[in-house]
């Protein structure tokens, strides 16, 4: 009650109810009697009940009178419950991506081993939405309503735009495709817009602000790997990702190599095939391991 003043009208609510029902009790005029031999004489065919059954079974009614109040007390508790915490919506994507159109409009795709929560129901001042790992959203516009995302110790807000979210324990990642974004974290607020990308760590409080510099960030969605003169070391990070693979580089000077070309759905095999080919390296497998040496 003393956390929500609207706790404190659904308890004297009840309470009003509770006080009714004793009132009622009380100054009821019904004879439980005299109801008892009536009922008995219509399933009976008339014959009239024995007084001694009558008071012996009238207990039963007072019980089932008790049963029939606490019930409807019940459903009174559940209905402003209901209305005090409205129910959440989780989307989880395990082992595959999934995509999901939320109730304004707006789509989320989530990548692998990710998940939101978002009410059933967006408030009248904003829509939010809380997520855990990686994902792209494309918001629907409503300047009377702002798109907020938390992540970590992290919001996002937007009014509509496309972007993309990285998080883990250690780090977040925020990409925007189109319109303008802001990212608030301990009361610091930074504004990004098409093309750039802020990455945060949880360890520290600095705020990394850049430029997109390549389009791997959406290759769960998109089926495309853009490289434009991407580093090698870059390329190596996002397949391992994307394919869950285990690819290191074993020579140093091949990191930064870099790569000019765009991948369409390729499988693994073939996007290592054009990397061997390309830098003429040497690519084996060995314990689960795929080395580029």
């Amino acid at each position: 009650m003393k956390a929500d003043a609207t706790h404190l009208a659904y308890y004297n609510q009840l309470k009003q109810i509770w006080e009714a029902s004793k009132q009622l009790a009380v100054t009821s005029s019904v004879d439980e009697n005299k109801a008892w031999q009536q009922f008995q004489r219509r399933v009976s065919g008339g014959r009239p009940a024995k007084q001694d059954d009558a008071k012996k079974d009238v207990p039963w009614l007072k019980i089932a009178a008790a049963v029939i109040l606490l019930a409807g007390l019940t459903l009174v508790i559940r209905m402003f419950d209901n209305k005090a915490v409205p129910a959440n919506t989780t989307i989880a994507a395990t082992n595959s991506i999934i995509a999901d159109t939320l109730m304004d409009g707006s789509v989320v795709t989530l990548n692998k081993r990710s998940s939101i929560t978002y009410p059933e129901k967006f408030s009248a001042g904003k829509r939010t939405v809380a997520l855990t790992g990686e994902a792209f959203f494309n918001v629907a516009p409503d300047k009377t309503k702002p798109f907020v995302i938390t992540v970590n110790d992290i919001q996002v807000t937007v009014v509509g735009t496309s972007f993309n979210i990285k998080s883990d324990r250690n780090k977040a990642e925020i990409i925007v495709e189109t319109g303008i974004v802001k990212v608030s974290r301990a009361g610091v607020t930074t504004t990004l817009v098409a093309g750039e990308k802020l990455s945060l760590s949880a360890a520290s409080s600095n705020i990394l602000k850049e430029k997109v510099t390549d389009r791997l960030y959406n290759y769960y969605w998109s089926k495309e790997l853009v490289c434009d003169d991407t580093p090698l070391w870059k390329m190596v990070q996002v397949l391992n990702e994307a394919y869950n693979a285990n690819i290191v580089i074993q020579r140093k000077e091949l990191e930064n190599l870099r790569l000019n070309t765009t991948f369409n759905n390729e499988s693994l095999d073939k996007i290592l095939e054009i990397i061997h080919l390309t830098f003429d390296i040497t690519i084996t497998r060995k314990e689960g391991k795929i080395i580029l040496q």
